[in-house]
C-alpha cells in the first residue's frame, strides 16, 4: 500500500496517494482517504459500470471484488481498498468477449434495466467461483444481498444456472 499525505494547496489539502489494481491494471488516485470506492471508481476512473443503488449497503448494485471478496462499495473506505486487487464489471469482459455470466445475463434476460445488473454478475461470479455447480437454495443465497426491482429474479436464476453450465472446469 503507498500512502503520501500531501500538503501545499487547499485543493489536495488531506489527500492522499494510494495505489491499487483495478481490472488487472496498476492505479493510483490522489484521494480523501475516506471517500467511498464507489465515488473513486466512478468519478476518479472513470469506471461507471458500478452503480449506486441506495447508498447504505442494502441493494448490492455497486457490489465489486476486493481480493476475490463480494464487497458494497458504497460501504468500503477507499484507504481500505489501497494496495488490493479490485474487480468491477468493467474486468469481466476480455476485450469484445463477454464472459459466461455476462452472456447468460443476456440470454436469459437477467438485465434489464441496469441498476443491479453490475453487482447481480459479481455476486454471481463470486458464487460460482465459491461452487461451481450450485443448487437453486445456492443461487438464492448467493445473490441474496443483491436486490432488483424488475425482473422477478427467475431471469437471473436462471442465468446463473445457465452460466454454471456453460462454464469451463478449472
Amino acid at each position: 500500500m503507498t500512502t503520501v499525505m500531501t500538503t501545499g494547496s487547499s485543493e489536495h489539502r488531506g489527500k492522499c496517494e494510494l495505489s491499487l489494481t483495478v481490472n488487472g491494471e496498476a492505479k493510483t488516485v490522489r484521494v480523501y482517504p475516506m471517500e467511498r470506492l464507489l465515488d473513486v471508481l466512478r468519478h476518479e476512473l472513470k469506471l461507471t459500470g458500478t452503480k449506486e443503488g441506495c447508498g447504505e449497503g442494502e441493494c448490492g448494485s455497486c457490489s465489486v471484488l476486493i481480493n476475490g471478496e463480494l464487497v458494497n462499495s458504497c460501504l468500503i473506505p477507499i484507504l481500505q481498498a489501497a494496495g488490493s486487487n479490485l474487480t468491477t464489471i468493467e474486468g469481466l469482459a476480455e476485450g469484445p468477449q463477454l464472459s459466461a455470466v455476462q452472456k447468460a445475463f443476456l440470454e436469459c434476460g437477467g438485465a434489464q434495466c441496469g441498476i443491479c445488473t453490475p453487482g447481480m454478475i459479481l455476486a454471481s461470479c463470486h458464487l460460482l467461483d465459491k461452487k461451481p455447480e450450485p443448487t437453486l437454495d445456492d443461487i438464492r443465497d448467493g445473490l441474496s444481498g443483491n436486490l432488483c426491482r424488475c425482473t422477478g429474479y427467475i431471469q437471473i436464476f436462471d442465468a446463473v444456472a445457465e452460466a454454471a453450465r456453460r462454464r469451463d472446469p478449472a
